[in-house]
């Protein structure tokens, strides 16, 4: 057992990691994790962390309290970071660095991981950046970010990189029979249908209603017949996105604001003193950040899911060697193929890529989804 033992198909990155947490005259004071969404930037982060501060070993146990804590979240010394809405303010970035500054309680080092680090906003990222040019001696800074390119240069330039690649399905297929017990034809199928994105994964494999609602994204191309079954299609896939972020959200915010009152003194009668209205207002805008942010990304990884059965299809059209990331609908993939012509197929996935780009510029999703099924049922 080791810190190590979550991170799957990444052997160059713990080998540089470990080398890293054992190395003499300690680490560098800033690392940047970057690769695609479920490689396990955050993963590498934390086994990074929990490395850093082990009791045992100078590359990390596995086994001893501090490690375990750092696994758990519940070090004193370790701090993450995950930005609830849109994006990460200047003044909660602020906050942040002072607290940073601080000496470590009781571990060796004081360590922020702050993940998804590329929501920070313009003057959130120019804050942190004065905090990475004269950090304290004993203040490790990890972010993570898909790639680079999404911090400033002036950040990254004072980063150590380590880059995740995407895991094999092979290796994803391995950890969930392995650790989660699945039997080898779901795990396989899991692996595959999440494309290297291993929380995904385990979820597909685990939960049943993931898979189904993975399957009705998946059955939209053969009900774009007409106008009509586009439009309802694409209201369908909406009204899926904003039930999954609901029931995710809805337990969160009832806790979340209960505590909140609780500790502004609220009363018997749920009287609240006066003064309180402020922080109730801005918990609720955090709330309903979180919200549109959870809709967004639920929306795109079914546009994700919909692009894989089209990369299928031109897979087959092409004959492209490599499994299909479908292997279950292998038959109506193939008749897609024999139908259609790769150019269509090449158009389909850039109306995909297009309903993507429009999300994330605050297109309204119904109307950007919209505009993509019509363009998926035109030949």
């Amino acid at each position: 057992m080791s810190v190590w033992d979550d991170l799957v198909g990444q052997a160059p990155v713990v080998e540089q990691l470990s080398s890293a947490a054992g190395g003499e005259g300690g680490p560098a004071h800033a690392w940047l994790f970057t690769g695609p969404p479920g490689s396990g930037r955050t993963t590498a982060a934390r086994a990074f962390a929990a490395a850093l501060q082990c009791g045992e070993t100078p590359r990390g146990c596995g086994h001893c309290a501090s490690c375990h804590q750092v696994l758990q979240g519940t070090h004193a010394d370790v701090e993450v970071i995950r930005p609830a809405g849109l994006s990460y303010g200047v003044k909660e970035t602020r906050e942040l660095v002072l607290r940073a500054s601080s000496s470590p309680s009781g571990g060796r080092w004081q360590i922020v991981l702050f993940e998804d680090a590329d929501r920070a906003t313009e003057a959130a990222a120019n804050a942190l950046l004065k905090a990475i040019e004269e950090p304290p001696p004993r203040t490790v800074w990890l972010l993570c970010t898909p790639s680079p390119e999404d911090l400033l240069v002036t950040i990254r330039s004072r980063c150590r990189l380590v880059t995740l690649r995407t895991p094999p399905a092979a290796a994803i297929a391995e950890v969930l029979r392995l650790r989660d017990g699945v039997d080898p034809e779901t795990a396989e199928i899991a692996a595959r249908a999440a494309q290297g994105h291993i929380s995904r994964a385990r979820l597909l494999a685990t939960d049943p209603e993931a898979r189904r609602r993975r399957g009705e994204v998946l059955a939209v191309p053969r009900r774009l017949t007409s106008v009509g079954p586009a439009v309802t299609a694409a209201e369908a896939l909406v009204k899926a996105a904003d039930a999954e972020a609901k029931a995710t959200v809805e337990t969160l915010n009832e806790s979340e604001t209960a505590a909140l009152r609780q500790a502004l003194g609220e009363s018997e009668k749920g009287r609240m003193p006066r003064g309180t209205a402020g922080a109730l207002k801005e918990l609720e805008d955090r709330q309903k950040s979180r919200a549109t942010r959870l809709k967004r990304d639920a929306l795109d990884r079914a546009l994700l899911d919909l692009a894989s059965y089209y990369r299928d299809v031109l897979t087959l059209q092409l004959g492209v060697r490599g499994e299909l990331v479908n292997t279950e609908l292998a038959p109506e993939l193939r008749s897609a193929a024999e139908d259609t012509t790769p150019e269509s197929t090449l158009r389909r996935l850039d109306a995909i890529m297009a309903c993507r780009r429009q999300l994330n510029a605050n297109v309204n999703p119904l109307l950007a989804v919209e505009a993509m099924t019509l363009a998926l049922r035109t030949r």
